[in-house]
């Protein structure tokens, strides 16, 4: 394979601090040399004008499949990962990616709310945005707290899930907010022994008490000091609806007393989730939200919701309804 040079763009490197204008040989797919006047080239692509930079790696990937790849690498991307959801049974969601012949690194952690279906409900189906609607169907592992013994069962899936390879643990917290604090301790504890992070979606997101953001936020920060497990909070600015400067205070004053607790978000104003969502039916999420029913639409037909009567409806007959 003969070299190639990426010439006069802006190399931006996060790992060593390069952000200069330079010129770049590729050789036989490595960089072989970063500078000016590197000589000839069996093949040049001018950057001018251009950032150079490594591949992105997208920690919230839930299109994991080759047409979201092919979307993922027109924006740079070259590893894409599902890991505030995760997959759940691991091992066979891997050997269906390499089956597929994926074009993008992938990986998933494993799923924490398919590990409570299965321990709780009995319904070992492969996790999926289906599957994960039709288990909204009965509401125990959404609602309660597990026994000792669904306890159990739900860490050792998550182990089995780690032993398979998943990339630490996907927290859905918001999708079953009945979880104990005591199970989300044990799953902390897991996480931390393994010295894997996990990925959460806080449970609550309203910018009112009880069940505040803020309240979400201080269990996790919680979780990050009692059990020193790696705490990773997913979509920090849709999680902290209106009430994100607060939340923002909070999570910033515990990472400079040094827990180990990161942030994700996203650049854009909408978030998606299928309808039977918990938050969705609460009889108080206007108020609590900030915002009317009509802020929920439906993806397949554009239809924005009334009322709550129509929403509990349209769940209660399709629950995985694609919603913006």
């Amino acid at each position: 394979m003969g070299a190639l040079l990426i010439s006069g763009g802006r190399v931006v490197d996060p790992a060593s601090g390069t952000d200069a204008v330079a010129d770049i040989v590729v050789q036989d797919g490595r960089i072989a040399a970063i500078g000016t006047n590197l000589g000839e080239a069996e093949r040049v692509i001018d950057a001018s004008g251009l950032v150079v930079a490594p591949g992105f790696i997208d920690l919230h990937a839930h299109g994991q499949s080759i047409p979201a790849d092919r979307m993922q690498a027109f924006d740079g991307i070259t590893t894409t990962l599902d890991l505030e959801a995760g997959v759940l049974p691991v091992g066979s969601w891997y050997r269906r990616q390499a089956e597929q012949g994926r074009i993008l690194n992938y990986g998933a952690a494993t799923n924490w709310a398919f590990a409570r279906i299965g321990a709780m409900v009995g319904t070992n189906e492969e996790s999926s945005l289906e599957a994960f609607g039709r288990a909204m169907r009965d509401k125990r592992w959404m609602d309660n707290i597990a026994t000792d013994a669904e306890q159990a069962g739900i860490i050792d899936r998550l182990a089995q899930g780690l032993n398979e390879g998943g990339i630490g643990i996907g927290i859905l917290n918001a999708y079953a907010p009945g979880a104990g604090v005591q199970e989300l301790i044990e799953v902390c504890k897991l996480a931390a022994a393994r010295n894997v992070p996990t990925f959460t979606h806080v449970a609550y997101m309203a910018k009112i008490d009880p069940q505040s953001a803020a309240e979400a936020y201080i269990r996790l920060i919680g979780y990050a000091a009692a059990t020193g497990a790696h705490m990773h909070i997913c979509h920090f600015n849709s999680s902290s609806k209106t009430d994100i400067a607060r939340c923002y205070e909070l999570v910033r004053n515990a990472q400079l007393k040094g827990l180990n607790i990161t942030v994700e978000a996203y650049p854009y104003g909408t978030g998606s989730t299928v309808l039977a969502a918990a938050f969705f039916s609460d009889p108080n999420f206007e108020d609590r939200n900030g915002l009317g029913y009509d802020s929920v639409q439906r993806v397949t037909d554009g239809h924005r919701f009334r009322d709550r009567a129509e929403l509990l409806s349209a769940q209660a007959e399709d629950p995985s309804q694609l919603v913006l």
